[in-house]
């Protein structure tokens, strides 16, 4: 359920990225360090424009594209120079039922959801934040080093639609992670997220660190795989 949550936090944390624009293809770069379980770094790049979101990971040359407003999925696989597109509503489903299939019958426990402020401040990345910890049933799980010097409205109308994800079979997952984004969103935007629940001792790794945000123009290639790439027909959509 830990996986979960950071799953869908991270998620919400880069849409948090978007900015207020009127320019169609107006939009925000964010670089992201994210770490594994193992605390190894890597590199990831987000773009936002409108209701359309990629994220590159440039070390496993992998980029995936929601579109949400064409409800179109897609994942790009630049080593091979192939792609693979299909409905985001369908998608949504299947990764549903394969996750119902991997974990039947687990009913998580219900648990209460609790910000506190420490106090401390810190300047990250040019960005002047304070410590928030996320306790859960009384336990530290994650620390948030959030800032408020980015403009954050007209982003929740897209938060609403990040959380709708699997609540429809992972209703209680997917509920704590909003209800630790609605909280958290009111003290600011989050720089750095230090996870405590998969460690032992006082350590804590580094799960998402933002280095930089940029307000740019994007292309519209940016949003669909490269014209030469080869479209790969899955399976499932041959029958």
């Amino acid at each position: 359920m830990k996986a979960k949550n950071l799953f869908l936090m991270g998620l919400l944390l880069a849409f948090l990225s978007i900015f207020t624009s009127q320019e169609c293809l107006a939009g925000v770069a964010v670089e992201e360090i994210v770490r594994d379980r193992e605390g190894t770094p890597s590199k990831v790049l987000l773009y936002f424009s409108g209701d359309r979101f990629r994220t590159d990971h440039p070390d496993g040359g992998l980029t995936t594209i929601l579109d949400f407003k064409e409800d179109r999925f897609v994942m790009i696989d630049h080593r091979s120079k192939s792609y693979v597109e299909v409905k985001f509503s369908e998608w949504e489903k299947e990764i549903a039922g394969r996750l119902k299939q991997e974990l039947p019958g687990m009913k998580p426990e219900k648990r209460k959801i609790a910000l506190r402020r420490t106090g401390r401040t810190a300047v990250i990345n040019g960005f002047q934040t304070e410590q928030i910890e996320i306790l859960a049933a009384g336990k530290l799980i994650e620390e948030n080093w959030v800032t408020r010097d980015i403009e954050l409205k007209e982003v929740e109308k897209v938060m609403d639609r990040v959380a709708q994800a699997f609540t429809k079979d992972f209703r209680l997952e997917a509920n704590e992670g909003r209800e630790i984004y609605e909280k958290l969103k009111t003290y600011g935007y989050p720089i750095l997220v230090k996870d405590r629940a998969t460690t032992y001792g006082l350590a804590a790794i580094d799960r998402v660190e933002v280095k930089r945000i940029e307000k740019k123009e994007l292309k519209e290639e940016v949003f669909h795989p490269p014209v030469a790439y080869i479209k790969i027909i899955p399976e499932a959509s041959k029958k």
